[in-house]
């Protein structure tokens, strides 16, 4: 109880802080300030692992600190995407910062209604665990097979439909997601952006929440571990956005994080992997990918492509 009152308290006061004191001003996001908030929510994090450490046991504090790293990790991707829509948009960097915070708030609500319809199947449904077994480790194939995200939301059936019922302006207006003229509402290009970051976290959230589900069926350790790991992806998108692609095996590591936690759940009835061996598995899997990346040249036909 007092866990979960820290949470909230520590949750809220960090959001109430970035919105109204921090960014209450459209600014473009320096580098440095964006390093400043990844290392807070990254500190705040492991503080509440050493808290719930202290209130409910290690085992809990290592669930907490491998859900929170698979889903961490797992958000490289997105980010990835997220930089993709930004360009093909052209949102001015000033208004980056609204739409990922108001995107991730959104991301938030989903997540905790995916976790907790999750966990209820999992409950009433012993055999939903190998649907999401299977998920899991098909989600990993695919991302060996197909190494760059392709973005065309001229095709996302979500924007057509919004398109056909609501009007948008052909430019943007600020940070506005709305405006009126003539007495007709209007959206901006930059909801449009934003609806785009909801759907693609929407899209992600059904490889990230059954992957933190193979971690842990305890509803206070999955959502916080997501919680923490969302709130800080807004300032990590911003500390990584130019140094993505140097990062060029970690794609590699995210599939094998996939499939492993793919194959806890399949074998979970007959092979019980200890918490401490996952933790072990996923950190090594991103040392490895990323030390990879910084002292191996990307392939040339990913250059190639690329060029």
């Amino acid at each position: 109880m007092i866990l979960g009152i820290a949470f909230a308290v520590v949750v809220l006061g960090m959001v109430a802080l970035d919105l109204f004191v921090v960014h209450r001003k459209p600014h473009e996001v320096s580098l440095r300030e964006s390093l400043l908030w990844v290392s807070l929510w990254v500190l705040l994090a492991v503080g509440f692992g050493a808290g719930i450490y202290v209130t409910r046991g290690h085992e809990r504090a290592l669930e907490f600190f491998a859900a929170y790293l698979v889903e961490q990790s797992l958000s490289v991707d997105n980010l990835f995407v997220f930089l993709l829509l930004f360009v093909h948009f052209q949102v001015p960097a000033r208004q980056q910062h609204k739409v990922l915070f108001w995107g991730i708030l959104g991301a938030l609500i989903m997540r905790f209604a995916f976790i907790i319809a999750g966990i209820k199947l999992l409950a009433t449904f012993h055999w939903v665990l190998y649907i999401f077994g299977f998920i899991l480790v098909w989600s990993g194939i695919q991302m060996f097979r197909h190494r760059e995200a392709q973005i065309e939301p001229e095709k996302s059936p979500v924007l057509r439909l919004f398109r056909r019922f609501f009007p948008v302006t052909r430019r943007y207006h600020g940070d506005r997601f709305f405006l009126r003229r003539l007495g007709r509402c209007y959206a901006t290009p930059l909801f449009l952006v934003l609806l785009m970051v909801e759907t693609t976290d929407l899209v992600f959230a059904v490889d990230s929440i059954p992957a933190v589900l193979a971690i842990s069926s305890d509803p206070f350790i999955v959502y916080t571990s997501n919680v923490f790991a969302i709130l800080g992806l807004r300032s990590m998108f911003f500390a990584l956005s130019h140094l993505l692609r140097l990062f060029h095996y970690l794609h590699y590591g995210l599939a094998l994080i996939l499939v492993f936690v793919g194959t806890k759940m399949l074998v979970a009835e007959w092979v019980k992997i200890p918490i401490v061996v996952t933790l072990a598995v996923v950190i090594g899997v991103i040392v490895t990918s990323t030390v990879a990346s910084l002292l191996l040249p990307r392939p040339q036909a990913s250059q190639d492509i690329e060029a």
